[in-house]
């Protein structure tokens, strides 16, 4: 999967990206899909990172590994809240993410 790829099946006519991120907070490492505005307002990941009218990020397709050492888990949906988050950068998908991604167990 590409870091970004484009939603043709918008019913609202919306054009909407998603953009593979990495997030770490003090205990893990969040990887998953944002989901952004093509272009214009709110189409980089800095915008809603610094959106004060939002407390919590959304991301989709989503890995979480502890930082300590431990299981990597997937889940599909996965909600954070902004003051947890310690930074938060673009992530493509290089190799070793994707030899990562192909070993953790589900959680469930």
């Amino acid at each position: 999967m590409s870091s970004e790829e484009t939603w043709t099946d918008d019913p609202a006519g919306i054009n909407q990206r998603r953009e593979r991120v990495r997030i770490e907070t003090e205990r893990h490492r969040i990887e998953g899909l944002l989901t952004l505005a093509r272009d214009g307002y709110r189409s980089r990941v800095s915008d809603v990172l610094n959106a004060s009218e939002r407390d919590f990020l959304t991301l989709t397709d989503v890995t979480v590994a502890p930082l300590e050492g431990g299981p990597v888990e997937l889940h599909p949906y996965l909600t954070v809240a902004r003051r947890h988050i310690v930074f938060a950068v673009a992530a493509g998908e290089s190799s070793e993410q994707r030899d990562h991604r192909s070993s953790p167990r589900r959680a469930g």
